[in-house]
């Protein structure tokens, strides 16, 4: 991990970042029309596009850094809490969806931090396939607005899985704390990746 902070890879997470109120924004402005759900849509895509830009390039360009590794995971979950949040109050998705999946979110990095100093949690494809799973839901209610059984599907779904790798990191955080002493010092990340 280098330990500049003006690379490519994270220009691109401070986009994504900077992305978020302006989405928020659209939402709230216009977000009960289909011009703003769209445009809200449009940008949703691109700062997604951003998460995968940015993790490709830090890994093939050699340009992993310790502030890339703490910004990309506060601008994922940044973009999908605020979609999450004002989509609910647009009545695009149910509010009992984004209180579980933010509460999943809010204890996995309080989880994550009260076992710091036992080690890292590595990422998991679970969590991946998570996020794949949150930006499915807001893509599908954004594009087509309305409680139809397939954004019902992927609603119940999408909540199932978060909260079931919530409770997998849960598993892992106790076997991490019972297999390693508390080092005097939290080690490094091995790469851009963290568990989302």
């Amino acid at each position: 991990m280098t330990s500049g902070m003006w690379t490519l890879p994270n220009a691109l997470t401070g986009l994504r970042l900077l992305a978020v109120p302006v989405f928020g924004a659209v939402l709230v402005v216009s977000g009960d029309t289909p011009r703003g759900r769209w445009i809200a849509l449009a940008l949703f895509i691109a700062a997604s596009l951003t998460d995968v830009a940015d993790g490709w390039l830090a890994r093939h360009r050699d340009q992993c850094t310790d502030f890339g590794a703490l910004l990309d995971p506060i601008a994922d979950k940044a973009l999908i809490a605020t979609a999450l949040v004002c989509m609910s109050a647009r009545g695009l998705v149910p509010w009992w969806a984004t209180v579980l999946i933010l509460a999943r979110e809010a204890a996995v990095t309080v989880l994550r931090l009260a076992v710091l100093h036992h080690g890292v949690i590595p990422a998991s494809r679970g969590g991946k396939a998570k996020t794949a799973a949150q930006t499915t839901l807001i893509v599908l209610a954004l594009a087509a607005p309305g409680w139809t059984e397939v954004l019902t599907a992927v609603v119940v779904t999408t909540v199932l899985w978060t909260v079931v790798t919530g409770l997998d990191y849960g598993v892992k955080a106790a076997a991490l704390t019972r297999a390693r002493p508390p080092s005097p010092q939290p080690s490094a990340a091995p790469g851009r990746q963290v568990p989302r």
